[in-house]
This record gives structure tokens, C-alpha cells and sequence, in this order.
């Protein structure tokens, strides 16, 4: 086979694999071969014929079909089969959990320990007792638990251990773009949740070796004189930010900037550990050399985990190896390809990785734009020019995918990498030499990444300047699989044909276009209500041809993990109106962090003015430094909020009138019965309004019966047993983001829930 042959099927093998996003995919990639076979070897004679094209159309199918076959699935007895229904109970049903500890523990940002259990037993605990039954059931699965932090102290890989907690399924993403958790830990073979209270040993622990325990002494050898966060950086430049429990604000600011590959061991790593090794040995024999870099990358991928990302730059390392005791010369770009194709024979699952499709976009874009950048950058010496060039050229070939995904740009991405690589390499050397003497000689690693603090610091405090700057981050908006690939289309076109590389410019203005068009005209015509999915914090969203009004903003972690990723998914970079309806000081504290992501053109606040209470204050500043307007928001006077309409009916308790296009949002705190009876009777609020929007705590009938609402939406976990009758008897139909997800309303359309409804009887045995 040639090499242009063996480029054609593993580039088919991986489209094929790429394909099983579509349910036809693989049909789809066999009548593309066969279509390149047909028109391909008429316009390249000496290339490639229709036999090869049919072939490289087949493997696509197979490819396809391998993925589906290699999906996880549950057995009759994994564990996710016994999770008990919660309808119709609202107590949760304790059970006890026997199995063995597949992962080192992890600390979550909700501040408990996480890690990974393989179930062995079940059993059901009975009334309030922590005894667990008689009865107990053998199961099989990979179970997800969360256990208090101090739970976890000197659990490790391999150890039999009991766990006492609360079953549960994961859900899906119900917000639109958010993260599926169903889907990730589906990935990962497990289809079910525990949250545990207490872990008990099953057997005496005893001494175990095991790569966790090299990797936990080079992380304390670390960190015992570097402190934090510069020891845990330390340890994630050299191991990998999966294996290091880096705290969460120093990983989202490296994200920020656009420094997330300096947390994820792969190739810089690789190539680094590498060419110290072959420049330490070349007065040995090629044989010399390969047993010592086959040696030195084992150790690595024994240290860092067995991660797509580091795997792919290992067997790329590996083949550099081979090339060099067979001492024949390596083709970059075909040794790429063949990497990721074992790796993806191996496990097909990982072409949706997220961190294997950066790297594997990242390492391709220095091999094929590097080379261009640096003839146009051949005024500068060498040195400063490759500075330049290598994140240029990464930057180009991730960020659509990063557009895909994330829908931002971190706009200072090459200043910071430009000015950060010289430090992260020197980190990178001095951990590595630290780590090694660390294994050996504690007292020596803390030495040896001791030199290293300084510079550790300098690169924190530039990552922390670059994120204080105003724009660090822009809100683009997702764009559609379509768009990634036409980009990457364009870009494989300018590297292939030489009349487009010397107008590169055309090409970078189309895909600009590309991104740009589309995304101006969707928010320029685009009016949609979206209620979030949240748990009794009513927030609403209002897009309104490119401008956007937001209706309450959850706690803090409603705020930064539902608020702000919707918004910033949506090409959302301002708030031109916010409201804030919620008197409760906890569910006001998610307007702190929106404000210190997003300005605010014009906030109103129920709560009066801003010197009534602290938190009111602490906002009111919060707009005022962002060049917004703070007010209050008058009782029975309409207020614009673009198109919509808001009007305070009720001060205490808040009672909100909406007007948003054609219908009438009433919106309602939670009131007790006789304020329900007073606002049954009360003349001054709608009649007969298209919605009822509450946090779905008790509603009467007679209120029901008065307001006569044509929908009901609960911004809730659970509903009220009560309401839920009441509704029903009322003939309301209900929307609920416990089940239903985001709630989604566009003029002319109907209400879109983000999930579709499914029944739940299973039963525990």
C-alpha cells in the first residue's frame, strides 16, 4: 500500500467514526467514496482509483458501524436498573453499595470528592436504620460517587470499600447547549449516580502499589515547599491538570486566556521529555536510544493516566522512535493519521473527546501551517519567529472547534501564549527534573521546584492580568456543524492547492463570513423567551432581535453555571435590561457574578432603592462601575424592556406582569393560601393571562379559577402534590423545568420544552 493509499483509508476510518453524529452517517461517507471514485481519477490521473475511493467508502461504513457496536451499554444487572422511582415519594431511599475504587478521588467544584466505583453489591436500607437490609442484590456497573471530602482521606485505586448514600440517574442537559451529564458518564461506561454520605473499608486496608502512589509522591514532594496554588500548577504543567486537583479558580483562568493546553499533558510534554532524553544519549546507539524513550514515554503514560490527548502524542513518540532505529525519516503529517487511527481502533469512542479532537487539530496545524508562517516570518530570528508561529498556527486550527463547542474567543489566545511559552517550557524542564528527584528523594524534588516558584508566579500573575482585562473573552455564539466544516475546508484548501495559499486572505475573509453572517442575521430576526431550567429560581431570558433582557439571576451557582454558559452560548456580551424580581438576599447573589462578566446597561430592582438593604447596595455599585443605570422599579407603571413590557402590580410581595409580544405573563412569588385569597379577589391584576409563571410552590384552585391562566410554568425540581391536582382539575396545561427542562417560546410557535417526557416504573429489585 502506498502512503497516499494509507492517508486515504485512515482518513476515511476517522471520517466514518465522525460520521455516527448522523443517523445515516455512514451511508453517507460510502457514497462519498464512491462518488470520489467516480469523479476523483478523471482530474488526478495519477492518483488514486475507483477501487481504493470504494474501498476508503466501505471502511467509512464500517467505522460507523464498529462505533455503535462499541457503545456502552447496561447489562440486566448493572446497577442504573435499581434506581428507584421518585414519584409519588419525596423521601430518598438510602441504599448500601459494595464495590472496588477504580479511580483516585477528585475534588468537585461543589467542594466533595468524586471518584469512580465498580459496583459489586446492593443492598436497600431500611427505614432510618444505616443497617442495611437482609436482602441484597449482586450487580455489576461503573457507578459515579460523590462523597463528603473528608470521606475520601487515603482511598486509592484497588481498595474494597461500602458506600452508604442516595441512588440516583443522571439527567441530561436541560438548558439548550449546556453539559449532558447523562451523556458523559455514559461515555464512561456508567449510567448511574450515587451521592454518598459515609464510606466504610470492607477489608483491612492494606499496602498497594500502583502509579497513584508515584503520582501522589511527586505531587506533595511539589507542592510541600511551593504552597498553592503554585505546587498544584507545578504538577498539572508536568502530570496533567486530570491528574492534579489544581484549584478551579486558576484552571478557569488559564481556560480564559486561552492557556488550557498548558494544563493537559500531551505533546509539548512528549516531545519535551523526549528530546532531552535523545540529546542526553545520542553518543549511544539508535537501540540505546529507543529503550530509553520507549521507557521514559511508558513512565509518562503510567504518571499522567491513559488519556486520548497524552496517548496520541505517546504513539507519535513512539513512531519517532521506530523511524530512528530503522533510521529512515518520518512523514509528520502521515504519522498524525496513523497515530490517531490506532488509538481510534483501539477506542472509537474517543474521536468525541474533546481533548483528543484539540490536540489532534492542534498537532496537524503546526505541521501544515507552521512551515508557511515561518517563511513569512523569516525577517525575525528563528527563535521569536517559531514563537510566534506555533500558537498562531494551534490558535487557527482550534478555534472552530472551540466556536463549535463553546461559542467564545479568547481574544488575547497568541499574546499570552507568545509571551508564556518561554516560562511554561523552562516550568515544564524544572518539573520534570523535579518529579524525577521527587520519587527518589522528597527533600530533593521540594528542592528542585522550590527554584521554581518564581517563575511558577510570574506565569499565574500574567494569566490573572490578561483575565482582568476588559474583552478577555468574547461571546461569539456556537456556530453549526456545517460551519465547522466548511472552515475546515477552506483551511485544508489553502494548505493544498498553492494558487489559494498565495490568496490566503480570500480564504480568511470567507471564513469570517462564515461565522460572522449567519450569527448577525439569526440575532438580528431572533425574538425568543427561554425560562431556565432551575431549581425554585424563576430566571427568564429575553432575546429580542439582538438585544437581551434578563429576568432574575439565580444564587451564585445558578449564575455561573447555568446563567452565564447560556448566555455566553448565544453570543451574549451585554445585558441591556436585567431585573431583579427575588427578595431573598441568596437568590439575588448570581447578579455579583453576571456583573463581573457582563455589563449591564439599565438594572431595575424591585427591592426599592439601592441604600434599602446591603445587597441592593453591593449591585447598585456593581452596574453603576460598569457604566450601567441603576433604578428601581416603579409599582403600576409599564416599563420597556425592548419590545416587552414589565409592570410591578404588587410591591410585597412581588407580583410581575409581563407583556411579551402577544401574551401576558403573570409572574408569582410564593404566597400562603390567604395572600392566594387575596390576590383571587384582587381587581387590579390580569385576567385570563397566557401564562402563569410561579417556583412551583402550593397553588389553590380558587386562585387557579380566578386567573384562568392558558399555561403553567413551574421553575422547579418538583411541583406541589396539591398544585398538581389543582392544575389538573383546572384543565391548565404545565410545563416544569424539573422534567421538561428550559422552556422555550417563539411568536407563532407553540412552548418547547428542551426534553422529551418518559416514564419512569422501575422498580428497586
Amino acid at each position: 500500500m502506498s502512503p497516499a493509499s494509507g492517508i486515504i483509508i485512515s482518513f476515511a476510518y476517522i471520517l466514518g467514526l465522525l460520521s455516527t453524529a448522523s443517523t445515516w452517517g455512514g451511508y453517507w461517507v460510502l457514497g462519498l467514496g464512491i462518488g470520489l471514485g467516480l469523479i476523483m481519477p478523471r482530474f488526478w490521473r495519477t492518483g488514486p482509483q475507483l477501487r481504493l475511493w470504494l474501498v476508503a467508502g466501505i471502511v467509512g461504513l464500517l467505522a460507523s458501524v464498529y462505533f455503535q457496536a462499541r457503545l456502552p451499554r447496561p447489562a440486566p444487572n448493572d446497577i442504573s436498573n435499581f434506581v428507584p422511582t421518585s414519584e409519588g415519594s419525596r423521601q430518598e431511599q438510602l441504599f448500601v453499595v459494595q464495590g472496588e475504587v477504580e479511580s483516585e478521588p477528585r475534588l468537585t467544584r461543589g467542594g466533595r470528592s468524586q471518584f469512580w466505583l465498580a459496583a459489586r453489591q446492593l443492598s436497600e436500607v431500611q427505614g432510618t436504620s444505616e443497617a442495611p437490609a437482609d436482602i441484597s442484590k449482586v450487580v455489576r456497573g461503573r457507578l459515579y460517587v460523590t462523597v463528603p471530602l473528608l470521606q475520601t482521606t487515603g482511598l486509592h485505586p484497588g481498595e474494597a470499600i461500602s458506600v452508604t448514600g442516595v441512588l440516583y440517574k443522571p439527567k441530561p442537559a436541560t438548558n439548550p447547549g449546556a453539559f449532558d451529564f447523562k451523556a458523559y458518564l455514559a461515555r464512561e461506561g456508567g449510567f448511574a449516580g450515587f451521592s454518598g454520605r459515609q464510606i466504610s473499608w470492607v477489608d483491612e486496608k492494606k499496602q498497594q502499589w500502583g502509579w497513584w502512589g508515584v503520582r501522589q509522591r511527586i505531587i506533595r514532594s511539589q507542592v510541600n515547599w511551593l504552597g498553592s496554588p503554585e505546587g498544584p500548577l507545578l504538577s498539572s504543567i508536568v502530570l496533567g491538570g486530570k491528574a492534579v486537583d489544581l484549584p478551579y479558580d486558576i484552571r478557569d483562568q488559564f481556560i480564559q486566556v486561552g492557556l488550557a493546553h498548558a494544563l493537559a499533558a500531551s505533546g509539548f510534554q512528549v516531545s519535551l521529555i523526549l528530546g532531552v532524553l535523545l540529546a542526553l544519549t545520542k553518543r549511544f546507539s539508535a537501540r540505546v536510544q529507543f529503550i530509553v524513550g520507549t521507557v521514559a514515554l511508558i513512565i509518562f503514560v503510567g504518571l499522567t493516566g491513559v488519556q486520548p490527548s497524552v496517548m496520541r502524542a505517546a504513539v507519535m513518540g513512539f513512531g519517532v522512535l521506530v523511524a530512528l532505529i530503522m533510521q529512515r525519516k518520518t512523514k509528520p503529517i502521515g504519522l498524525l493519521l496513523v497515530a490517531a487511527s490506532l488509538l481510534l481502533l483501539l477506542n472509537p469512542l474517543w474521536i468525541w473527546d474533546l481533548g483528543f479532537q484539540l490536540s489532534f487539530l492542534a498537532t496537524l496545524g503546526l505541521l501544515v501551517t507552521v512551515p508557511a508562517l515561518m517563511k513569512r516570518l523569516d525577517w525575525l530570528p528563528p527563535a521569536i519567529a517559531s514563537l510566534v508561529a506555533v500558537p498562531v498556527a494551534a490558535a487557527l486550527w482550534t478555534l472552530p472547534l472551540q466556536l463549535y463547542v463553546f461559542g467564545l474567543v479568547a481574544t488575547y489566545s497568541i499574546a499570552v501564549n507568545i509571551i508564556s511559552t518561554p516560562l511554561i517550557a523552562l516550568i515544564s524542564l524544572g518539573g520534570v527534573i523535579s518529579a524525577l528527584l521527587g520519587v527518589f528523594w522528597s527533600w530533593g524534588g521540594s528542592s528542585a521546584a522550590w527554584l521554581l516558584y518564581h517563575p511558577t508566579h510570574w506565569l499565574i500573575g500574567l494569566v490573572q492580568f490578561f483575565c482582568w482585562l476588559p474583552g478577555s473573552s468574547v461571546a461569539i455564539g456556537k456556530i453549526s456543524v456545517m460551519q465547522a466544516i466548511a472552515i475546515y475546508g477552506l483551511m485544508v484548501l489553502v494548505w493544498w492547492s498553492r494558487w489559494l495559499s498565495k490568496r490566503w486572505w480570500l480564504a480568511l475573509i470567507a471564513a469570517i463570513a462564515l461565522v460572522v453572517l449567519p450569527i448577525w442575521e439569526t440575532q438580528a430576526t431572533l425574538f425568543r423567551a427561554t425560562v431556565l431550567a432551575t431549581d425554585g429560581q424563576p430566571v427568564l431570558v429575553i432575546q429580542d432581535q439582538g438585544k437581551v433582557a434578563l429576568v432574575n439571576s439565580g444564587d451564585a451557582d445558578t449564575a455561573n453555571f447555568t446563567v452565564l454558559p447560556f448566555l455566553q452560548q448565544q453570543g451574549v456580551n451585554q445585558i441591556d435590561w436585567a431585573v431583579a424580581i427575588d427578595l431573598e438576599p441568596k437568590l439575588r447573589s448570581g447578579w455579583l457574578k453576571l456583573l463581573k462578566r457582563l455589563p449591564v446597561k439599565s438594572f431595575y430592582d424591585v427591592s426599592g432603592n439601592e441604600t434599602v438593604d446591603q445587597a441592593s447596595s453591593v449591585i447598585g455599585g456593581a452596574v453603576k462601575g460598569g457604566q450601567g443605570v441603576y433604578q428601581a422599579l416603579p409599582v403600576g407603571t409599564n416599563t420597556p424592556l425592548g419590545s416587552t413590557m414589565i409592570k410591578l402590580l404588587n410591591a410585597v410581595p412581588p407580583i410581575i406582569k409581563l407583556q411579551i409580544r402577544d401574551q401576558v405573563w403573570l409572574v408569582l412569588p410564593e404566597l400562603t393560601p390567604e395572600e392566594q385569597k387575596q390576590v383571587a379577589i384582587s381587581e387590579g391584576l390580569p385576567r385570563r393571562p397566557q401564562v402563569l409563571w410561579w417556583s412551583g410552590g402550593k397553588l389553590t384552585l380558587d386562585l387557579l379559577k380566578a386567573m384562568e391562566p392558558g399555561v403553567a410554568i413551574a421553575s422547579s425540581s418538583t411541583v406541589d402534590p396539591e398544585a398538581l391536582l389543582n392544575l389538573q382539575k383546572a384543565n391548565i396545561k404545565l410545563y416544569w423545568t424539573g422534567r421538561d427542562g428550559a422552556i422555550q417560546w417563539t411568536p407563532g410557535d407553540e412552548f418547547e420544552p428542551t426534553l422529551e417526557v418518559t416514564d419512569n416504573n422501575t422498580s428497586f429489585f
